[in-house]
């Protein structure tokens, strides 16, 4: 009988801090011995989501009383500009999984550039590894740290590697248009607080200079080896919760578009949150919602040197939580899609 891990999450009651409480709540292989928050002491979590009174679960106490002797691992589910402070206490002590920004870029002045504050510990920024799990599950095996990638990135990488490792696409010429549900914003967007009727419409925002860009670019750039050029246009809608992406590419090497859907239908059989959809099968937010799925769909192009490909995720699932329990399985060992629906 394995033992079970020890862990603990900081910054339980937020949207995504909740998410990983009901996942790893269900996980076999876990024990949840600390909850944390920043302002919310001595409440029940299932105060913040009633789904979790069937639970045995410890009572809420403050971030900062968490001592990382009482558990073998760590999620911080906190806002970048936060979780770096926790961090530079915990560094070296504990096995770190940090679903914030403040890890997930190797530059600091690129940090520093596209994030408004400072940086408690830059020079540990190299000891994370960036947790794309289908990318870098070898890197990501037996890693004490782990950064969780941001969830408009993992619904844009997780199409676009598989084209650039076999150089497939024009690498300067790649359009991507970007959907949210507005839970990506946090609990600042809650729909409660809502006065503002324009908040719950359908608009972009952002365009080519959301801070997610240089996420995106860091990857295909490590990728690729060369410069890669996009134009990012992300938008939100009045869901609370779902992704898509759809991603518009120049072919290149005489590749064509049976040559693309037999690479992610290869990609898909080796890695069990791809879903390959065909085109006559209908993939919207519910197909992904509170799974840890991300659903590609592969569409001809008027033009047979052009592609179109649609990503499909729940950003609170496999855009965060999901992604970071996917990361614990892997850095353990285990089944990676255990605790995880498909």
């Amino acid at each position: 009988m394995i033992k079970k891990l020890t862990v603990a999450i900081l910054g339980s009651t937020g949207y995504v801090g909740l998410e990983l409480v009901k996942i790893l709540s269900r996980h076999p292989n876990v024990l949840i011995n600390f909850l944390g928050s920043e302002n919310s002491p001595n409440q029940k979590i299932s105060d913040f989501d009633s789904s979790l009174k069937v639970f045995k679960l410890p009572n809420i106490d403050l971030n900062i009383n968490f001592n990382p002797k009482n558990s073998d691992v760590v999620f911080l589910a906190l806002p970048h500009g936060i979780s770096h402070k926790y961090v530079k206490n915990l560094f070296n002590k504990i096995k770190i999984i940090d679903l914030s920004a403040d890890f997930r870029l190797n530059n600091i002045q690129t940090y520093y550039d596209n994030y408004d504050n400072e940086h408690s510990c830059p020079e540990i920024l190299q000891s994370f590894i960036y947790g794309l799990t289908e990318i870098n599950r070898s890197h990501i095996e037996n890693s004490s740290n782990i950064a969780v990638p941001g969830c408009y990135p993992t619904s844009v990488l997780l199409p676009l590697i598989p084209l650039l490792q076999n150089n497939m696409i024009d690498i300067k010429n790649i359009i991507i248009d970007s959907k949210s549900g507005y839970s990506g914003a946090g609990k600042k967007f809650d729909i409660r607080n809502i006065k503002n009727k324009f908040d719950l419409n359908f608009y972009n925002y952002n365009t080519n200079i959301h801070r997610h860009i240089c996420e995106i670019k860091q990857e295909m750039n490590n990728i690729s080896k060369s410069n890669v050029s996009f134009s990012f246009n992300p938008h939100i809608l009045p869901n609370f919760r779902g992704m898509m992406s759809t991603i518009y590419c120049n072919l290149i090497n005489n590749i064509n578009q049976k040559d693309v859907i037999k690479l992610f239908y290869n990609f898909a059989e080796s890695n069990p949150f791809i879903k390959l959809f065909k085109n006559e099968k209908r993939a919207d937010f519910f197909s992904v919602q509170n799974t840890n799925n991300c659903i590609i769909k592969i569409f001809n192009h008027i033009d047979e040197d052009k592609i179109i490909i649609v990503s499909l995720i729940d950003n609170l699932i496999k855009g965060a939580a999901g992604q970071a329990v996917q990361c614990l399985n892997i850095s353990y060992g285990f089944d990676e899609t255990i605790g995880l629906k498909k």
